[in-house]
């Protein structure tokens, strides 16, 4: 029998082999820090720490809003976003969706990287605003602070927040659609060979992705213009095996190393794209000449607010709304001032005042004192009666409103009816999304 040091021999030989090997696979990898953070935990792996969320379009992003913000100063174009969703139907039952989900918080965060040169309105998800809304209609809502109340006996101090409407800001825009295409393996291409099964092997693949976009006019509901992108993403795979004897011990040893562009940040860039453009055809901004600050897939150091170098300009007081038709202007034939106008509104088919309709009531009881007001009568745009039925609910509608004014010491003679629909009117007189006005009166001279 041979002796034992000559039987390991060959294993102590290829042992730094081994080593080299399996070093050289590891070299390129980063050591993962660990942290015990309560005794008896186990450590925790702790990787990078937390950073801007960037992408190649940064410079873009600064370069089109200092070109914004350059041309002087403007009134602000504010921007909503709709659902922009995910159109491609691939789904996989392990993996979930293969496309995010959140299109619509990208496009916002997009309009965020015009650093306020743009005005953004929450549209996606305005559920505690209209629930804060809904506390306030029932006198519910308060800040801790007393406010004083017009009323014809005088100011009253309630803790409620008042509120008489006014407070959201509309939107001139908004930005809806959909990420319509996910194509994988759009192309692949690659090479392998084994000698004495000893080889080695490389392989490129692209896949690609669409994004179909709009931006909308809020008041026509025209679409001003409609873009459709298309972005490929890379990967690639290396690799070197061998599968062979050294002497008595047989060795598999597989090295390689895969990577593949991230496929959500190609989604994200895509869209920043499609903002940036939307938005230029809006604020006849060209952006092509920033285009050329995107490098391939370079993603800067910083982010799109520090990239910037022009201020934005300080913001002009808004002009006066155009009064709406059939409102009285700002000055009568005879040089009397202009009404206010106050909306009360009533809920589909009764003439009860709710108590959406007391704050405008006490406001323009105790706007009358000063000068003359008008009060425009408004209910749902679903509302389409008979005109004998509608006449009739108007009749009973002014005269709510009358003997409301009246118990704040509005006598009945001082509310002149101004407009109503004639008996053979059967259209709609919209007034706002989803209201129409029925009536219109006039308190005071």
């Amino acid at each position: 029998m041979k002796p034992i040091s000559h039987r390991i021999r060959p294993r102590l030989r290829a042992a730094p082999f081994v080593a080299l090997l399996l070093a050289g696979a590891v070299s390129g990898c980063a050591t993962p820090k660990l942290q015990k953070v309560a005794p008896g935990e186990i450590p925790t792996v702790l990787g990078p720490s937390v950073r801007d969320n960037r992408t190649p379009m940064e410079g873009v992003f600064a370069c089109f809003a200092d070109h914004m913000a350059a041309q002087g100063p403007k009134h602000p174009i504010i921007i909503a976003v709709g659902d922009i969703k995910d159109y491609t139907g691939k789904y996989n039952i392990n993996e979930g969706n293969a496309i995010t989900q959140g299109g619509a918080l990208m496009v916002y965060s997009a309009l965020g990287k015009l650093g306020g040169i743009i005005g953004i309105a929450e549209r996606f998800d305005p559920t505690v605003a209209e629930r804060e809304l809904g506390y306030i209609d029932r006198r519910q809502l308060g800040d801790g602070a007393i406010h004083d109340i017009p009323s014809p006996q005088g100011d009253q101090q309630v803790p409620w927040v008042p509120y008489f409407g006014g407070s959201i800001i509309q939107s001139d825009y908004y930005i809806v659609g959909g990420i319509t295409e996910l194509n994988y393996d759009v192309n692949s291409g690659g090479a392998e060979i084994g000698i004495n099964q000893i080889g080695g092997k490389a392989r490129t693949y692209n896949e690609s992705i669409g994004v179909d976009l709009r931006i909308v006019d809020t008041k026509t509901l025209m679409v001003v213009r409609t873009i459709s992108l298309t972005k490929q993403l890379t990967g690639y795979e290396v690799g070197f095996n061998i599968f062979r004897f050294f002497g008595s011990d047989l060795f598999d040893i597989n090295l390689g190393a895969k990577g593949q562009e991230p496929l959500q940040l190609g989604v994200r860039t895509a869209l920043e794209e499609a903002v940036i453009r939307l938005v230029g055809s809006v604020t006849h901004v060209n952006p092509e000449p920033c285009m050329s600050v995107k490098v391939g897939s370079h993603i800067p150091a910083q982010s799109a607010e520090q990239l910037r170098q022009v201020p934005n300009p300080a913001p002009v007081p808004a002009a006066a709304p155009r009064a709406p038709e059939g409102a009285i202007n700002a000055t009568s034939a005879g040089g009397r001032p202009a009404a206010e106008s106050i909306p009360i509104s009533f809920e589909f088919g009764t003439a009860n005042l709710g108590g959406a309709a007391l704050p405008s009531l006490d406001r323009a009881a105790a706007m009358s004192k000063v000068g003359p007001v008008e009060v425009v009568i408004v209910v749902r745009d679903t509302e389409n009666w008979d005109p004998t039925r509608r006449d009739a609910l108007i009749d009973q509608r002014i005269g709510a409103v009358k003997a409301a004014l009246a118990t704040r010491g509005i006598a009945p003679a001082a509310v002149v009816t101004t407009w109503r629909p004639a008996a053979a009117d059967t259209s709609i007189h919209r007034d706002g999304p989803g209201q129409q006005e029925i009536a219109k009166l006039r308190i005071g001279a």
